[in-house]
């Protein structure tokens, strides 16, 4: 059975990562901070899970594979509070398979070259990192129902039953046949935020409140990353499965409530709604950078600046306190 080795000859090290579903975005980007703090090679695969390519990362931290995703583990347990499923293996099949093998809520299983065959051998073949429940059921109709037995059909007839690429596919992994790299990818430099209507709505000052406390989410997301937006969208949903679209630039990069406020007003007003029922908003700050890398010019406007200073002082409420303790007047009537 062949695994994945590099151009230089020296065998592959694949980590797989799986986070625990529905895991808001931000909390997934600090997982990829953790991931970059063991290796420089991590490939983000949203919305949940990544890989890393350990093959530098181990003589340079000089332990084990088994041993990094055991820290890794604890780094995001204690500072996250998320535990994760760790599959390590010597390509992208065999670490996401076993990665998919680890009970819930996390833990470790590393798989070893010399013992891939006889690890993959007895799985049920849907456990096969890439088969889904359709192929998994064509399988099973003609007899194939583990991975070992996979692996013994000749090529050509796994075509047949699954499809001309598929099939090709299939028979390799099978085989632990992977020659894919893990190609380093960060997440797009975004942020968004939703909110779904209970009904749908036609109410104006309901969508305004909804679109307020949007504002004042992804405004405190931002700046608590020390990220500012360049840029700002805006997504409505209507009832029936409609979306309206449309992005518009920032005068200056900014994080501040009062300008993601104008510009996400003025994004609303474009779309001019008659009689649309919205089922939901989206808001989506784009273009990120870093706060630190854009200049801040001083106001002259003692009201901007006082408003400034306020939410600096809102935004340390929140982090002892909770993010829905204090906001505008505007987001609690409507959560009342």
């Amino acid at each position: 059975m062949s695994t994945q080795v590099t151009p230089g000859g020296r065998q592959g090290v694949v980590m797989h990562v799986r986070c625990p579903d529905r895991l808001p975005e931000e909390t997934y980007r600090q997982v990829l901070e953790e991931l970059a703090g063991l290796s420089p090679v991590v490939q983000a695969l949203p919305p949940t899970a990544a890989l890393v390519d350990l093959r530098g990362a181990l003589p340079y931290h000089g332990v084990d594979a088994r041993r990094l995703g055991e820290v890794l583990r604890v780094r995001t347990v204690s500072r996250l509070g998320v535990d994760v499923r760790v599959g390590i293996g010597p390509s992208i099949t065999v670490a996401a398979t076993a990665s998919g093998q680890v009970p819930r809520p996390g833990g470790v299983l590393s798989v070893a070259p010399e013992e891939v065959e006889g690890w993959l051998g007895p799985l049920p073949v849907e456990a096969l990192h890439g088969i889904g429940p359709r192929q998994a059921a064509v399988l099973r109709d003609y007899g194939v129902h583990c991975v070992g037995l996979l692996a013994a059909v000749p090529p050509a007839t796994v075509q047949r039953l699954l499809g001309g690429k598929v099939g090709r596919l299939a028979a390799d992994r099978a085989r632990g046949i992977d020659s894919r790299p893990v190609v380093p990818r960060a997440l797009p430099a975004a942020a968004s935020v939703r909110c779904r209507f209970a009904e749908h709505t036609l109410d104006g000052a309901v969508v305004r409140a909804a679109l307020l406390e949007l504002v004042v989410r992804l405004g405190t997301r931002l700046r608590g990353r020390g990220q500012v937006a360049r840029a700002l969208s805006l997504s409505l949903k209507f009832a029936g499965g409609g979306s309206w679209d449309k992005t518009r630039r920032l005068a200056a990069p900014s994080a501040h409530e009062d300008d993601l406020r104008l510009l996400a007003y003025q994004l609303m007003d474009a779309a001019g709604l008659q009689r649309g029922r919205l089922t939901g908003l989206v808001l989506k700050g784009e273009d990120l950078v870093d706060a630190d890398r854009v200049a801040r010019q001083m106001s002259l406007d003692d009201a901007c600046e006082n408003r400034l200073a306020a939410e600096d002082t809102v935004d340390r409420i929140r982090d002892r306190f909770g993010p829905r303790v204090i906001g505008p007047a505007a987001v609690f009537r409507r959560a009342s």
